[in-house]
């Protein structure tokens, strides 16, 4: 029987990477091609097939690598990630899961617990969420703030953008994300109020380039902070690697004397 860290060197092979990663892929396009009736009539029984192989796949790699890491498994978050979106995919289509069943296409995101640079955008942006508080908090007394005035200003002639504080808050955020803000909003409005100009230009900069390019800058500061991490823990994890083989050899050559 294979030892632990055997199987651990097996996995982290990059050639079964690569190959979990066609897996991966290869799936996601049978469970795409199942939403076609025309596909489904045609090679419906082979399609499915293909997808039973690949749960099979997914859950022999679980397995081992539940195996391989023992009670390590439950302390890795991608790990525990892999575990449920695989066991989503174990429910039984009937006694009321169907809808659960559904989501079997979750199983394309674990090309992103295997793929070392979307682990790190993930990670990053995870890391960036305590820093973004603040940020959405800004965002959010800018926009309280600006939303009560272009209610004061414009809710008289034009009371379908700004005629409440919900209706001027939602005018507001399409004029940051620059959609249709200009021939849309905010020239009707500079026809009626030709000053208006002075409200909605510092309210674009604020928003939409400030505070925005903030977010930016913390998520981009985060990922690399992840990618440090992220080397210094695979850094950590391949002498332990080698120590365990070390250890194994030696325990073989002891044996053998």
């Amino acid at each position: 029987m294979l030892s632990r860290a055997a199987v651990g060197l097996f996995l982290d092979r990059p050639q079964v990477t690569r190959f979990l990663i066609a897996v991966i892929l290869l799936n996601a396009v049978t469970l795409g091609l199942e939403t076609v009736p025309a596909v489904m009539e045609q090679a419906g029984g082979l399609l499915l097939a293909v997808d039973r192989a690949c749960l099979t796949i997914f859950v022999v790699e679980l397995a081992a690598r539940l195996y391989a890491q023992g009670a390590r498994f439950f302390r890795n978050g991608w790990n525990l990630f892999d575990f449920v979106i695989v066991g989503i995919s174990l429910i039984p289509a009937g006694a009321g899961f169907s809808v659960l069943r559904a989501l079997r296409i979750l199983r394309v995101l674990r090309v992103v617990s295997v793929t070392p640079s979307l682990r790190r955008v993930v990670d990053g942006l995870g890391r960036a969420l305590p820093g973004m508080g603040s940020v959405f908090l800004l965002i959010l007394l800018i926009y309280y703030i600006a939303a009560v005035i272009a209610t004061k200003l414009f809710a008289f002639s034009f009371p379908e953008w700004f005629g409440s504080l919900g209706a001027s808050a939602y005018s507001l955020f399409q004029i940051m994300t620059l959609e249709s803000w200009s021939m849309g909003i905010v020239r009707p409005v500079m026809e009626v109020y030709p000053h208006a100009w002075a409200f909605f230009v510092p309210f674009i900069l604020m928003t939409t380039f400030a505070v925005m390019n903030l977010i930016v800058g913390l998520i981009v500061n985060s990922m690399q902070e992840a990618a440090s991490e992220e080397t210094r823990e695979e850094t950590q994890a391949f002498e332990d690697k080698v120590l365990a083989r070390l250890a194994e050899i030696e325990r073989k050559l002891d044996s053998r004397g």
